[in-house]
């Protein structure tokens, strides 16, 4: 059996993800309309058989420890666990965490007691689906020491990425991040014929480790000052004596870092066959179980969407779409292009039928238009409203709104009254 322990990365403040992180961490954004974005690295993970997790966290982290509690637990006989490991201050360090590098230097106190030979280091902002336990084998095959996942990406994404260079037996001889783009032509690395075909010759890192446990304490205590893997750690290794391997990954995966990549990434999950599979029996996603009752669908034309469980829809259309849990969408609305997160919990009928004529109840009410929109979650949206997002609108900020890249993200538990008309 393969020892190994799982260090799943909460991120920073999440500033480039705003508003959807004014109130929770990264990892804790709703994604796909049921899931949070922390149960794709730790699916991958049991799905590959890693079942010891530690989720590093700092910033807003209290949904995303309350989502793991409620969510991730394990009988007494499979020696399985998620567990939260919070910055914290201790007598040899009294600063929060500083980068990669140090999230996982300062955690390392807390591992003495468990057994393991190698250290897998994920991102909880991240969607794909991958088999870890390939990856350590490969990695132990080529007697590696650190083992980082790369993808091919051409020379319009390159840029964005730090870049390694592969030789033919799968080694890495350098690293650079985020080179320039006149730098390209000589960072190309050996990729099968197909990515070849396609100008994606640059392998970027995929912001996945798996490090033996021994070279990463000895890269730690040779590196004191390195805050971050991408510009500290790994250069260090692969400047040293250590083996610095590539593992290849031809499959799906996008990094959720903005608020267009995390719409566009949303919105491919409604197409008709989805570069991210959720109808995957031996690799499912799991997450909360709610029990919630099924979603009533009354009189609504359906195209293109995603529905999660408990919601009420009485809309007019729906395209392209992704509903999240117990939503509720007033008669004759209409939403295209739009990620709804639904509620975190229900109003009673009674509390509707009497904020009709006090306030607005939570959901979209009646004779709306939403189009390239995000709705946060608990929204109250009142009738004959109009929002529409486009990218010629200029990026800004309203206490109920936020205005990103041409896309329209409704603020958590926002009010948004009769008649009102936002955007385009």
């Amino acid at each position: 059996m393969i020892k190994m322990i799982c260090l799943i990365l909460g991120g920073g403040a999440g500033t480039r993800l705003q508003p959807l992180t004014s109130h929770r961490s990264k990892p804790a954004v709703p994604v796909a309309g049921k899931y949070r974005l922390i149960d794709i690295p730790i699916s991958n993970c049991l799905n590959s058989g890693v079942k010891r997790i530690f989720v590093l966290t700092q910033f807003n982290s209290a949904s995303l420890n309350r989502h793991i509690k409620n969510t991730y637990h394990f009988d007494h006989f499979g020696h399985g666990f998620v567990d939260i490991l919070a910055a914290e201050q201790t007598p040899g360090n009294d600063s929060w965490f500083q980068g990669t590098a140090d999230a996982v230097k300062q955690s390392m106190i807390h591992f003495p007691t468990h057994d393991f030979d190698y250290i897998l280091i994920l991102s909880g902002d991240q969607l794909y689906q991958m088999d870890f336990e390939k990856m350590v084998s490969e990695h132990i095959a080529k007697n590696a020491d650190l083992t980082i996942a790369t993808i091919p990406v051409d020379a319009r994404d390159a840029p964005e990425f730090g870049i390694m260079k592969v030789r033919k037996d799968g080694m890495i001889d350098t690293f650079i991040e985020k080179p320039a783009k006149d730098l390209l032509p000589q960072w190309k690395s050996a990729v099968d014929p197909i990515n070849r075909k396609k100008g994606k010759e640059y392998l970027a890192s995929m912001g996945i480790y798996i490090f033996n446990k021994k070279a990463l304490y000895e890269l730690f205590q040779e590196n004191p000052a390195a805050t971050d893997f991408g510009k500290g750690i790994i250069p260090a290794a692969i400047k040293s004596s250590y083996r610095v391997a590539s593992y290849q990954y031809n499959g799906y995966w996008t990094d959720i870092g903005n608020i267009r990549s995390f719409f566009e990434a949303n919105l491919e999950l409604t197409d008709v066959v989805p570069k991210f599979n959720l109808f995957e029996d031996k690799k499912p996603v799991y997450t909360r179980q709610r029990s919630l009752a099924p979603t009533k669908i009354m009189g609504t034309t359906i195209k293109g969407c995603i529905v999660a469980d408990g919601s009420v829809l009485l809309g007019k259309r729906l395209e392209k779409a992704v509903i999240g849990i117990r939503s509720r969408i007033g008669k004759g609305t209409v939403i295209k292009r739009a990620i709804i997160m639904g509620n975190d919990f229900y109003q009673s009928w009674k509390e509707i039928v009497l904020e009709k004529d006090q306030n607005i109840p939570l959901g979209i009410g009646e004779n709306c238009y939403l189009e390239n929109v995000i709705v946060d979650k608990n929204v109250r949206i009142g009738n004959n409203v109009t929002i529409k997002g486009g990218t010629s609108l200029a990026n800004m900020d309203h206490p109920d709104y936020a205005i990103v890249d041409g896309i329209i993200v409704l603020k958590k538990n926002a009010h948004i009254g009769h008649n009102v008309k936002i955007g385009l």
